[in-house]
């Protein structure tokens, strides 16, 4: 019997990240996922994987700081070994983040820092340092927005990283292809979760004008998401390689 996949997937806990690692488990693959400070909430989405019949393993991350990253490999190798008896792992989803809601006049170095550190510094770092963990032939699952490709007031920095998340995924799929391994793009539009405060799930007023700016009527969900990422860790999308999927409904066509 073929071992099962394995999918990382960083903010696996809550949010689009849950979404995608259910949605990784309901296709057959295996996965381990990170949780930044809410541990009890990364237990609880390893027991809805494993009652879906698959392992799972949730690991603490903290995706803003690159120094734990030698230290976060070292667990995954171990955890490798003890839940999946294996070595290595396929599939990373670099999903872990959080925004920063202010006018480019106003936002401050720190908050572009922060940015940097959780959006761009990590994709970047995390993904040289799984390399070594990881399989030939699997793949690579940058998170970006559609905030990348329009704008709204308001998401200067974050928009800014996920613009440079795109260049990079272009330059992993080149130089990551001679060994098989996959790198793309989602770009979420928005979406009603806790991100950002919640703001596109709580604001009545900015769900309305987004929805209305929608082809399809409506905000997004986390389940229109999870699916589209846990199809790019498949074997019906091995010749898609260095694309941007936007899911966002059509927003502002």
């Amino acid at each position: 019997m073929a071992q099962q996949k394995i999918a990382l997937v960083t903010g696996g806990s809550r949010g689009l990240g849950k979404n995608m690692a259910i949605a990784l488990a309901k296709k057959g693959l295996n996965v381990i996922l990170t949780y930044n400070s809410n541990e009890a909430e990364g237990k609880n989405t390893v027991k809805e994987i494993e009652a879906l019949g698959q392992k799972a393993a949730a690991l603490q991350l903290d995706v803003a700081t690159a120094d734990n990253f030698d230290a976060f490999f070292i667990q995954v190798k171990a955890v490798l070994k003890d839940n999946f008896d294996t070595e290595y792992f396929d599939y990373l989803l670099n999903n872990a983040g959080t925004g920063v809601y202010k006018p480019f006049a106003e936002t401050t170095a720190e908050e572009f820092d922060q940015m940097v550190n959780i959006h761009f510094k990590a994709a970047f770092f995390l993904t040289q340092k799984a390399l070594p963990h990881m399989n030939d032939g699997g793949g690579i699952v940058n998170v970006s927005t559609g905030l990348a490709r329009f704008s709204i007031p308001g998401y200067s920095a974050y928009a800014a990283m996920k613009g440079g998340i795109e260049t990079l995924t272009l330059y992993m799929a080149k130089e990551l292809g001679s060994r098989g391994i996959r790198a793309n793009v989602i770009a979420p539009g928005a979406i009603e979760t806790d991100f950002g405060g919640g703001a596109v799930r709580d604001n009545a007023d900015l769900n309305g004008y987004l929805a209305a700016q929608t082809a399809l009527g409506r905000v997004g969900l986390p389940d229109d998401i999870g699916g589209v990422a846990a199809f790019l860790c498949s074997d019906e999308a091995r010749w898609v390689n260095a694309q941007r999927i936007e899911v966002s409904g059509g927003m502002f066509l």
